[in-house]
């Protein structure tokens, strides 16, 4: 060929710098993938998990004895005859966090700043 010995090892370098690249974007391109696929892995099992409870919640819910004792715990109902008696101490109303409409704050909500409770309360946006 007749090239100088700079020359070649200019050309071999080249040569060498363009076989790096091209096995180095697909090789990138396939280690970003594998990342991708554990984590959406992780999140299919987190959500195989929730959608195991959701089923759960659910089929406790055909039993009429577990909704009736939802609903006298949470919303206080009472059946026909009966007296319900809610009984709050002096320091309980202190204690209980409340929001702007004097609705109670679950205990979550309350460990929240102040500002991202408003921006909840006032962009509807989900916890």
């Amino acid at each position: 060929m007749g090239l100088s010995t700079a020359r070649r090892a200019a050309l071999l370098a080249v040569v060498v710098c363009a076989l790096a690249l091209t096995v180095a974007v697909p090789l990138r391109n396939y280690v970003s993938q594998r990342h991708e696929l554990a984590a959406v892995a992780e999140q299919q099992q987190r959500l195989d998990a929730d959608a195991a409870a959701l089923r759960g919640e659910r089929a406790a819910m055909d039993d009429p004895a577990h909704v009736e004792a939802l609903a006298r715990a949470r919303l206080g109902y009472a059946r026909p005859g009966e007296t319900p008696y809610r009984v709050e101490l002096p320091g309980d109303a202190a204690n209980q966090p409340t929001s702007s409409s004097g609705a109670a704050i679950a205990p979550s909500e309350a460990d929240l700043p102040w500002y991202t409770r408003v921006a909840r309360g006032t962009l509807g946006t989900a916890p």
